[in-house]
């Protein structure tokens, strides 16, 4: 595994494109949650003091992971630049040439998602305590819903999971990263708020981002939800919908690789 990671590592490290966009999400991260916790954007009428609120334990881990989902786009898009560039410079056969398998092959685009993953969770969680120490809160509360930080993992393995298996179906950058987009944050948004306006046990929930993308929902929508007493699935629920549709990712993608031509 370590060597895999190793030469994923190398491929990347002087490619300019992954910096741009890893550096893209870093700054606009932070500067959106800067902007929104200082009270320089206002997003509604609220005013400042609620506002220093959201950022302090245990508010902030639910506003930071927000914002994380709405900008983790950036990062799919280097798993889809990645993936589809072996096979627009042959670089994947190559790879096996050199005595790779094609397992080993997929298992190292795998280990990136789920390293990703884990890079992005661990910002998202120093961001939020460092946005509520600087906001004066008391630890004592820092722990309630830092469970949001797992949501955080959930929901990035599944978004960089389906980019992934796109780009082993596709195999094309501009394209996939178009039908990423696309579906993403437009065609299953639709989708989600038509079948759960047209039927009550909210089935559009289980849409295959949005199950992840409901964990993580802006606060006040929630507190909304709560105040109409809106039903719909637990996050227990949704956490396993994310899990299960990230498993089928990884076995569609197997069995791509494997039966297609390499």
């Amino acid at each position: 595994m370590k060597n895999l990671l190793k030469i994923e590592w190398l491929k990347i490290r002087k490619y300019s494109t992954f910096w741009i966009l890893a550096g893209m999400f870093i700054v606009l991260l932070f500067a959106w949650n800067y902007f929104v916790g200082s009270g320089i954007l206002k997003l509604g009428n609220a005013n400042v003091n609620v506002i220093n609120t959201n950022y302090t334990f245990p508010s902030v881990w639910e506003n930071v992971g927000h914002w994380t989902k709405f900008f983790s786009g950036l990062l799919a898009i280097i798993i889809i630049i990645l993936t589809t560039n072996e096979y627009q410079f042959r670089t994947h056969r190559q790879n096996v040439i050199d005595g790779w398998q094609r397992q080993q092959f997929f298992h190292a685009k795998w280990l990136m998602v789920v390293l990703m993953s884990i890079i992005v969770t661990a910002f998202t969680t120093l961001l939020g305590l460092g946005f509520a120490l600087w906001h004066g809160s008391p630890f004592s509360n820092m722990t309630e819903h830092m469970d949001r930080m797992l949501y955080v993992f959930i929901m990035t393995m599944n978004y960089f999971g389906f980019a992934l298996t796109l780009s082993f179906l596709i195999r094309k950058s501009g394209m996939t990263t178009i039908m990423f987009l696309l579906y993403a944050y437009i065609i299953e948004v639709m989708a989600q708020q038509f079948l759960n306006w047209k039927i009550p046990s909210h089935p559009g929930d289980f849409l295959p981002m949005q199950c992840s993308a409901e964990l993580l929902n802006f606060p006040m929508m929630d507190m909304m939800k709560n105040m109409m007493a809106k039903t719909g699935p637990t996050h227990t629920t949704l956490m396993l919908v994310s899990v299960g549709w990230t498993a089928i990712y990884y076995i569609t993608g197997r069995l791509r690789l494997l039966k297609s031509d390499w």
